[in-house]
């Protein structure tokens, strides 16, 4: 009878069993042809962002929804390999897939352990689970995950298997893959990495969230540990190296910097890669490399950021930037702190912090992070007034709560700031093909995204006369010619606006004066006589060959004093015509676009002056505004600018009415630089505050450093060009003249009819004349 009951039984297990084999035989059939095809395996292409790039291969800008780079199983350290397999799949390179004796070990310890401590996915299941399935818990999908993985593994070899894992992998804060995380975590390229940083980056895939260092620092810490412990268990690691790794501290996490602070740049070239290939630029792994070099665009953003501060500095402390309350006991200071400074952005170096404590000799501040931070002594200085108990100060008290901003000087000492309310610009151009060097759009780029190279049209005032005194040598004038410094009256009809009675900057007027002497002085009324005398058409047609719109210089006098509408990288392109001899090129920015596998997709061809660029004025022509611009460093209204010790060097100052806009366009014969600062609104910059005082500075503190080692140029005298001497009175030619001038051959002043008797000076002749 027993018997009998153990044949039912085992007959009933054996059917039930065929059927289940049948079933999963069915099932099998149904589900596998619709597998998805393997192709977008064996044509693997991740969406990798697009990356921007210094001159010199410097990763100065990313853009992409996940951060990933791709990296070849080979160029793997071995080391993160063998932990990612202890980890994840110790038995990988044993199983066709799916791992039964892993299935049944992870089975017994979840069920030893009384909860779900480990999972059977293999390695190649997870790969099928990322690239095609859901993450629903299903036993559906993970049949399909599993009849996927045999597939994957009939078609790809392990190291293929693996490299997809490490590429494909989501491991926590955007990052996809090994090589992005090493990056995010520790700030290193995947073969920088060392074995207790790679155990760290293995221990991430089971949940990125639970064992983020970012995060959770103890709990990656714990997992950590367990990888290594996995890794010294497989005889992957020696006791030596598990006992260092293990007791080698986390690595803080790195907050990810690119080279250069360049983001003006970067956004310019995201725009421009945008408008060629739209949402795939984001994914294709695009590489852009710009023609910024670090060196260049280093100095231009602390050349900037030092001008601004410097102004803002001579304007005062406006008091503190916001205030929070301080409860007088607070057991989570520290946390509620850091929650109150977190919607504060640091500008680079200028530190957001919260006030303690305060005294009228120092103050206590806590920066992010949990530092405090003691300021006293000249660190006071510039806020000292704030310091003070008197009510009637209301706001601008700085007391316990208050939000400042603190620097650390030239001598490594804190001291309070505060982020300025001007912007301003610097451009910097190769004159030889327009190349463009270095480009800082504004004082921060968090701060404020507005380019104001590119997208700040303002008024040039004096920096744009060197394009009517251009101008004027075409119509027969000289560096000699002799015009009255003068008062001018014109009406509305002569303007286009309302009358206007045109002043020199200092009020006074010099007489007749040479129109070289004139431009070096910035002397107004002489500007406007010139453009009266050639004409305004003619003029406003003129100016077009250096790049300038003609429909924002309307033919009025008023544009002789640069009343116009220019943008800093367009008056750079101007400037750049007298300094390459007269040839107009065209400035870029992008050297190269490549994409993910290093292939050329644009290259730059740029027009070289004296090649193929074309030839828009006369060399001597610029030859001439070259030498008289020389002049305005010299012994004109640049002349701070001789600090730099160079005779090479040339440019003028602008400013406009009410010193709303100032600007220095200057130039070597192999780099011009403009820079310009004013307010977004357009308003006063204060009394006195000039471009040979605001702007200036900023552009000699960039070509310091940009001209360090360079030799100092000689500007020849092109063919046609004559030497002579002339009376700086009258500018008429003298075989004893006081000063020597240059003239196109065909311009020769006339020579003055002197008595044949030798005199020692124009105070001589003038004598024996009356």
């Amino acid at each position: 009878m027993l018997f009998r009951w153990l044949t039912y039984l085992f007959l009933a297990v054996l059917g039930a069993s065929l059927i289940g084999i049948m079933l999963i035989v069915f099932a099998a059939l149904v589900i596998i042809p619709t597998l998805p095809s393997l192709e977008v395996l064996t044509d693997y292409r991740p969406k990798i962002p697009l990356r921007i790039y210094s001159a010199e291969g410097l990763l100065i800008g990313e853009f992409g929804e996940e951060r990933r780079d791709f990296v070849k199983i080979n160029e793997t350290p071995t080391y993160l390999k063998q932990a990612i397999v202890a980890a994840e799949d110790d038995r990988f390179y044993q199983h066709g897939g799916v791992d039964y004796i892993g299935i049944l070990r992870a089975a017994y310890s979840n069920f030893s352990g009384g909860s779900a401590l480990q999972g059977g996915s293999t390695i190649t299941m997870q790969v099928a689970r990322n690239f095609f399935l859901t993450k629903e818990k299903t036993l559906t999908r993970k049949f399909s995950e599993a009849l996927l993985a045999f597939k994957i593994e009939h078609s790809l070899s392990k190291d293929k298997i693996l490299e997809l894992y490490i590429n494909q992998i989501y491991l926590g804060q955007r990052s996809y893959g090994f090589s992005a995380a090493a990056q995010t975590y520790f700030g290193k390229s995947l073969d920088e990495i060392n074995l207790a940083e790679a155990a760290m980056l293995a221990g991430l895939p089971k949940a990125p969230s639970r064992f983020n260092p970012v995060v959770n620092p103890e709990r990656a810490k714990i997992r950590q540990r367990y990888v290594l412990k996995r890794m010294h268990e497989l005889d992957y690691i020696s006791d030596k190296q598990f006992a260092m790794s293990e007791k080698q501290p986390l690595s803080k996490p790195q907050v990810r910097n690119f080279a250069i602070p360049a983001e003006y740049v970067v956004e310019m070239a995201r725009q421009a890669v945008y408008q060629r290939y739209g949402e795939e630029a984001y994914t294709r792994g695009i590489k852009v490399y710009t023609t910024v070099r670090k060196s260049d665009q280093d100095a231009a953003n602390q050349a900037l950021r030092k001008g601004i501060l410097e102004y803002d500095s001579r304007h005062g402390y406006r008091g503190p930037e916001g205030f929070i309350d301080l409860p007088r006991y607070d057991a989570n200071l520290e946390k509620n702190l850091e929650e109150a400074l977190q919607p504060f952005h640091d500008s680079h170096d200028i530190l957001i912090a919260v006030v303690l404590s305060t005294s009228l000799n120092s103050i206590k501040a806590y920066h992010k992070g949990g530092e405090v931070i003691q300021i006293s002594g000249d660190g006071l200085k510039f806020a000292k007034r704030f310091l003070t108990d008197d009510p009637k100060a209301g706001n601008q008290r700085i007391r316990p709560g208050s939000l400042i901003r603190i620097q650390k000087n030239e001598k490594n000492v804190w001291q309070i700031v505060q982020l300025p309310k001007i912007e301003a610009a610097l451009v910097a151009i190769d004159p030889t093909d327009g190349m463009i060097r270095a480009l800082a759009g504004g004082f921060d780029f968090n701060l404020n995204q507005f380019n104001h190279v590119t997208q700040a049209w303002r008024q040039p005032g004096s920096s744009f006369k060197p394009f009517i005194y251009s101008a004027s040598l075409e119509k027969g004038f000289t560096p000699a010619t002799i015009i009255n410094d003068a008062p001018l009256f014109f009406d509305a009809a002569q303007t286009g606006s309302k009358a206007w009675e045109p002043k020199n900057f200092d009020g006074k007027f010099s007489g007749p004066i040479r129109m070289r002497v004139a431009l070096t002085h910035s002397k107004n009324l002489v500007s406007v006589r010139i453009l009266q005398s050639i004409g305004l058409r003619y003029a406003q047609d003129y100016i077009t060959r250096f790049g300038f719109d003609s429909d924002r210089h309307p033919p009025f006098l008023p544009m002789a004093l640069g009343a116009g509408s220019v943008t800093p990288l367009q008056m750079a392109v101007g400037y750049t015509i007298f300094a390459n001899g007269g040839f107009r090129i065209h400035p870029y920015f992008i050297e190269r676009i490549e994409d993910d596998e290093g292939k050329i997709l644009e290259h730059a061809q740029p027009v070289i002056a004296g090649k193929n660029a074309k030839q828009v004025i006369d060399p001597r022509n610029a030859f001439l505004m070259t030498s008289m611009m020389q002049d305005v460093i010299q012994r004109g209204t640049a002349t701070m600018a001789k600090r730099l010790g160079r005779k090479d060097i040339a440019g003028k100052t602008g400013t406009t009415s009410n010193f709303i806009d100032t600007w220095f366009c200057g130039f070597q014969k192999n780099l011009v630089t403009v820079s310009w600062a004013g307010f977004d609104e357009p308003k006063t910059l204060g009394k006195n505050e000039t471009g040979g005082r605001v702007a200036l500075p900023i552009w000699i503190n960039y070509m310091e450093k940009a001209l360090k080692d360079i030799p100092v140029a000689t500007y020849t005298p092109p063919q046609g060009i004559t030497v002579a001497r002339i009376n700086p009175e009258t500018g008429l030619r003298e075989e004893r003249g006081a000063v020597s001038e240059y003239f196109f051959n065909e311009q020769l002043p006339s020579q003055a009819d002197l008595p044949t008797e030798d005199f020692d000076s124009i105070e001589a002749l003038w004598n024996q004349l009356y």
